[in-house]
Formats: C-alpha cells, structure tokens, sequence
C-alpha cells in the first residue's frame, strides 16, 4: 500500500462483502496488536494444517472456519483484544464520511467476538496471500 492512506485503502472497500469489510478493517487496526512472532507463526501453521486437511487450501477463507476460529482461539488474550479494540477506535476519524464503512466499524466495535474472529481470519488471509 505504498502511498495510500488508510482512508484511500478503506474506500476501496466500500461497496465490498461486509465480511471482505470487517476482515479489513480488523487486519487495518490489528497492525498495534502485540503478537509473539513464534506463537503467531505456530498457530497460523496450524491453521494451514487444517485447510489442507479439509480439501483444498486455496479455497475462499470462511469466517467461522475451522482454521480461522483456530488462529483467533489460539492467540486469544485480554491483551490482544484490548489492544485491537484500540485500533479499531482509532481509525473512526479516517472513515468519517465514508458510510459503509463507519457503519461496519461501529459493528466491530459492538461486538468484540466478531472483531476478534476477523483479526484472526485478516491474520490468516495475509499469511495465506504471502
């Protein structure tokens, strides 16, 4: 994303899948969540395990998967949320005037398990794309 801001980013998501939305915004806010390289590298090998295991690998992520509700449990602390919690209330100023978006934020900030799951599955989606 070399020279775009996070608003410019979000905008793009504007008309997208409410779950492309969310995931994104999470992934977006997540990037101030502290992750032990190690314990992340494990769970999403883990995760990876279970996508292949299920058929195949490339397939669209689900967001109450098997893999992805695996990443979100495994690396689940008060911490963690808190601290995506954090990020995501931060990015309200960037999304203002950006409906679509403010409302999914507003979700996301109601109801912390959706929020959890889809930095989990935002987690995954980058790895996978990497």
């Amino acid at each position: 994303m070399p020279g775009k801001s996070v608003r410019d980013v979000v905008r793009t998501l504007e008309r997208a899948d409410p779950q492309e939305q969310w995931t994104a915004l999470c992934f977006l806010a997540g990037q101030e969540v502290d992750l032990d390289a190690d314990e992340a590298n494990a769970a999403l090998r883990r995760a990876e395990l279970l996508l292949a295991t299920g058929g195949d690998p490339r397939r669209q992520l689900e967001l109450y998967g098997r893999a992805t509700t695996a990443v979100a449990r495994d690396l689940d602390t008060a911490k963690r949320r808190h601290q995506l919690s954090s990020g995501l209330e931060a990015l309200e100023p960037e999304l203002a005037g950006l409906r679509g978006a403010s409302e999914a934020l507003r979700l996301l900030l109601a109801d912390h398990e959706l929020a959890w799951q889809c930095f989990a599955a935002s987690l995954l989606a980058d790895e996978l794309g990497s």
